[in-house]
């Protein structure tokens, strides 16, 4: 069965002159663009596609794949504003998503980028947007723990840091002060819980916390050293900005790894940057370990 504002995977059943039809179960049969079929496609076959309601509020499809389906929360450019309906948003589909003025917290203009809730509306069975967050935020209390990697959707600034939503349930903040530089208004990052506070507000960072982060660290170091000749310009005295374009990381996450490397005797500083040591052979305790020969990278 077919579910409105949803990727689904639905049986090809017949082709039509305009195009092929898919089951769509209770909602019956759903057409498809014949521009969108694979050159391939045989009735029987499985097509992912994303199901939404046309002009006339009739079920149809497309393989492509919105900015965000109903349920999830996303930062959509405002394409244009309508005076009598609402703002219309730009999620990526042909048909853009009505932002209806009742749902705005405050007016939008053309080219804002706006955070929002994409659901299906109760009344009218259709898609649109809501900029009043907070209903659609998980009431349940936080499940998280320490450490736990999760998925983060900027949406606000805030004079402590930005705010983001969380695995689209709950509401977190980033601290300035703890961050490498600035973050952008709708960026989706992959981040890690801080802390969950007592009143449910979650503190989150986009490093794993102390030592636990290090292995991972370490290993891309040294797969870069590798596809670098055995050599690289960064060290613990890099630029922030510089680390995390590199390695997605803190400068402080790169300085314990690089710790981590030259405690046993994997790498050595070269004022500036760090260079790779053949260890292959090496244990504690023995002489520090030779050079690993450079090649020439092109």
């Amino acid at each position: 069965m077919a579910t409105i504002g949803q990727m689904n995977q639905l049986r090809l059943v017949r082709f039509a002159a305009d195009g092929p039809r898919l089951d769509g179960g209770t909602l019956g049969e759903i057409p498809l663009p014949a521009a969108e079929t694979p050159a391939d496609a045989q009735v029987g076959d499985l097509l992912e596609v994303f199901v939404y309601p046309d002009n006339d509020g009739q079920p149809v499809a497309t393989t492509v794949q919105p900015l965000a389906c109903a349920g999830e929360f996303a930062c959509l450019r405002v394409a244009a504003v309508n005076a009598r309906l609402g703002a219309f948003l730009d999620w990526g589909l042909p048909k853009d998503l009505l932002l209806p003025f009742r749902e705005q917290p405050r007016p939008v203009r053309p080219g804002q980028q706006v955070p929002v809730f994409v659901r299906v509306d109760e009344r009218t069975g259709r898609l649109v947007a809501s900029a009043r967050l907070e209903p659609f935020l998980c009431p349940d209390e936080p499940v998280y723990r320490p450490n736990q990697r999760v998925r983060a959707l900027v949406i606000a600034r805030s004079p402590l840091g930005y705010k983001a939503i969380v695995n689209h349930a709950h509401l977190g903040l980033f601290f300035r002060d703890a961050l490498p530089g600035p973050l952008e208004l709708g960026e989706q990052v992959d981040a890690f819980i801080k802390a969950v506070r007592p009143d449910g507000k979650i503190d989150l960072t986009l490093d794993a916390a102390g030592y636990q982060r290090v292995p991972g660290i370490v290993e891309r170091i040294v797969r870069t050293l590798e596809q670098n000749g055995g050599s690289l310009e960064l060290d613990d005295d890099s630029a922030p900005a510089d680390i995390r374009a590199a390695f997605g990381v803190s400068k402080k996450a790169f300085k314990q790894a690089l710790g981590h490397l030259y405690k046993r005797r994997r790498i050595r500083f070269c004022s500036p940057g760090i260079q790779l040591l053949d260890a292959t052979a090496w244990s504690p305790g023995d002489p520090a370990p030779p050079l690993r020969p450079q090649r020439r990278v092109r």
